[in-house]
């Protein structure tokens, strides 16, 4: 433990020391300097990848949210964030020096960057570590499902986790391509458009060109090439507007600041790439050139607005009135697009002081905990997406949605439209009535029959526009959604929500017929493979929690067959194990529990593969031959004191099944079926064939590396025009009525 009343009392870097200085008092001021010298000294001797001083991170961390004036406790987590991680510091030992308050952030922090390590290694202990394509569903819903959980609980938790990651995106060139590449993705994704939702402009737009510059570097330097050739230019075309519009508004008897907005290179890429298919090259951004007018007053705006049209023709449809209908990130403006000096567009912004300090720091200028100052009333309301989002994630099935529910209904642009009563609802562009219906409650969807717009009748494909009224028809009368809807080619939802609600009705419906259904495919395919496994050993394998989940996943098609049988080859639940001693290794990929090195052999009376559950027999002079566990030979043995306990080893060996092929008989039938055979690139033998009436029955012993491959040939075998069933024969007097 560090011991704070030794700590040396020098002064903290003057950079961090006048900002807190700025609207802090000298007792929380004096908090702060005591958590900057106790992390500087827990961290002493650390280093990163980039050789500096580990401490200089929480150090940057806790700086960036002084600019944003957040409160002395969430300043003093920042800079203690990472001592219970990489220091051992207990919660205990923060609690006593600094308070509940501060370990409790402190410790909700740490769980948060917990659950990353623990999901990227969950993921990178199973596959190729040099791969993480596959890691970002799973890593980044267990992200978000854990940052939702501390925003409701205390949002400052992930506002030190936004300023955290902003210096790890600073100093990222230090980490391997595969771990950028990961982790710029992740906070594209992720990281930046959720600082966006909580309204801080400042992360959102640093994050996402930190993150485009590692993702797309040709594009990155291509698009800053390009602005800085003009930058000249462009700068003295602003100065140009804003002395011009600071004149009008003088001339008008209205005092404002006005200044030129850079448009920063990520959010002009997107533009690009909307614009491609208009086949609109940079000059014709129109937001390219933007300026922001701030006023002491609302009815100032409105006046201002009218000013700027007046002496600049607007753009048709470019008008958003965000003061009256503010956005869910309690984002206010006015915006316009106007023509202005030579033809040129440019973008408004206009705003009072408060909404520019809420616009640049969004919910930490709202901020609960503000010293001196008094809580926001409305900020609990205007912060209910964040329990919405909480309820939506549970109605997700599975990560891949999870994290799509949050790409599209929640980090895409939004509109903003109303409710019969004049509530306000935020959805993405492109959102439908039935999108709308869903939102209110899944109730109003499933019993949606119609939809007024503006008190217009639509239809239920119509795209929502922004300050649209809407009313939705229902009736107590309908059997519930369309089917239809789910299409999404045709256009009636455009939500992962809605669609998740939508799903989950059908599942409901269809349990019992999917159960059933699954049940079936589940006993005739472990028939025809010939294969020993239990349903419930099937289901805890595949992580269900019963082997009717099960069922109805084969049912619905969420489980394919496939994907069933892989897990039979890999995994050790549908072996037999009966004891954890080491292991010998053998070429033949069987091995021997609990004794030496013994020369192992595949019975031929039954032809194991792997996934099967096997057992070995020591013959006389020939080592341990190995059956499977259900092979006469073994279930009639006189002499079991000589049946061993094998398992398949960690290589994979070809191994011979011989198959019956039944079909019509044809010309050609059976060169499609070695042709077959042969295009899966697998061995083949003792071919033979012979027809019974009007039947053609095919026999063939084949060199398999397991039941997946097994499974995939029998697809593609009966596939194959003709073909009547396809079987294993599973014992040698089984072979020999075939072959004799």
């Amino acid at each position: 433990m560090v011991n704070v009343a030794k700590i040396e009392t020098k002064e903290i870097p003057d950079d961090f020391l006048s900002k807190i200085r700025s609207y802090l008092s000298i007792e929380k001021v004096e908090d702060i300097s005591r958590a900057y010298h106790f992390a500087e000294k827990s961290h002493e001797g650390q280093k990163r990848l980039s050789g500096e001083p580990f401490f200089e991170h929480p150090k940057q961390t806790a700086i960036f949210l002084a600019d944003l004036k957040l409160d002395a406790n969430t300043l003093s987590a920042a800079l203690l964030h990472d001592v219970i991680e990489d220091c051992g510091v207990s919660y205990n030992e923060l609690a006593t020096e600094f308070g509940n308050d501060v370990a409790t952030l402190v410790e909700s922090v740490t769980k948060l960057t917990r659950t990353e390590i623990i999901a990227k290694e969950t993921y990178l202990n199973k596959t190729d570590p040099n791969n993480f394509s596959a890691f970002d569903d799973i890593a980044q819903a267990e992200t978000l499902r854990k940052m939702l959980m501390s925003m409701a609980e205390d949002i400052r938790v992930v506002l030190i986790k936004l300023a955290d990651r902003l210096h790890n995106m600073r100093t990222i060139s230090y980490l391997p391509e595969p771990r950028r590449m990961a982790i710029s993705r992740e906070t594209l994704d992720i990281f930046a458009p959720l600082a966006h939702r909580l309204g801080i402009w400042e992360i959102k737009w640093l994050l996402e060109d930190l993150s485009f510059q590692q993702l797309d570097p040709d594009t990155y330097k291509r698009i800053s090439k390009r602005l800085n050739a003009k930058r000249v230019e462009r700068e003295s075309y602003i100065l140009n507007v804003v002395n011009i519009t600071r004149a009008e508004l003088k001339a008008s008897g209205i005092e404002a600041e006005v200044y030129g907005r850079p448009k920063h290179i990520y959010s002009i890429h997107r533009k690009l790439e909307q614009y491609r298919t208009q086949d609109k090259e940079l000059v014709d951004i129109y937001d390219l050139f933007a300026i922001r007018v701030v006023l002491a007053r609302i009815q100032d705006c409105y006046a201002a607005i009218g000013v700027i049209h007046s002496k600049w023709r607007p753009l048709s449809g470019q008008f958003d009135d965000y003061i009256a209908s503010p956005k869910d990130n309690l984002y206010q403006s006015l915006h316009t697009a106007v023509v202005c000096e030579d033809s040129i567009p440019v973008e408004i912004q206009i705003r009072t002081s408060d909404m520019h300090e809420v616009a640049e720091y969004g919910v930490a200028a709202h901020w609960l905990y503000k010293e001196g100052g008094d809580q926001d009333i409305q900020f609990e309301n205007k912060m209910s997406w964040v329990r919405k989002l909480l309820d939506w994630q549970r109605d997700a099935d599975g990560a891949v949605e999870f994290v799509e529910s949050f790409k599209t209904d929640i980090f895409q642009n939004q509109i903003h439209v109303y409710t019969p009563k004049g509530d306000v609802i935020e959805l993405p562009v492109g959102a439908t009535p039935l999108d709308f219906a869903y939102r209110i409650h899944t109730d109003i969807g499933h019993s949606c029959v119609g939809a007024k717009v503006n008190g217009k009748l639509v239809s239920l494909k119509y795209k929502l526009k922004n300050g649209d009224n809407i009313n939705i028809m229902n009736t107590k009368a309908t059997s519930g959604p369309s089917v239809d809807w789910l299409n999404e080619s045709s256009g009636y939802i455009s939500t992962t929500s809605a669609r998740a609600k939508i799903r989950q009705f059908f599942n409901k419906q269809e349990r019992q017929g999917n159960l059933e259904r699954g049940k079936e495919i589940f006993q005739r395919q472990i028939k025809r493979l010939d294969i020993i496994v239990t349903s419930q050993e099937s289901a805890d394998l595949l992580k269900f929690q019963t082997d009717e989940d099960m069922f109805v996943a084969l049912g619905d098609g969420t489980l394919t067959w496939a994907k069933f049988t892989n897990r039979i080859n890999l995994n050790d639940a549908v072996q037999i194990k009966t004891t954890q001693a080491e292991m010998p290794k053998f070429s033949s990929g069987v091995e021997v529990l609990g004794v030496g090195d013994l020369l192992t052999s595949i019975a031929r009376c039954c032809n194991p593969v792997l996934g099967d559950k096997i057992l070995g027999f020591i013959t006389r002079g020939r080592g341990v031959t190995i059956h499977r566990v259900n092979c006469s030979s073994i279930i009639n043995e006189d002499e079991p004191e000589r049946i061993v306990v094998v398992d398949w080893g960690e290589t994979k060996p070809l191994s011979p099944v011989r198959i019956q092929v039944i079909g019509w008989d044809r010309v050609g039938l059976l060169l499609d079926v070695a042709s077959t055979v042969s295009s899966e690139k697998i061995n083949i033998t003792d071919m033979s064939s012979e027809s019974k009436e009007d039947d053609s029955v095919i026999s063939f012993t084949v060199y398999v590396t397991g039941i997946s491959q097994l499974n995939i040939l029998y697809a593609r075998l009966e596939s194959i025009t003709g073909i009547i069933s396809v079987s294993r024969l599973s014992n040698l007097e089984n072979f020999k009525k075939i072959t004799t």
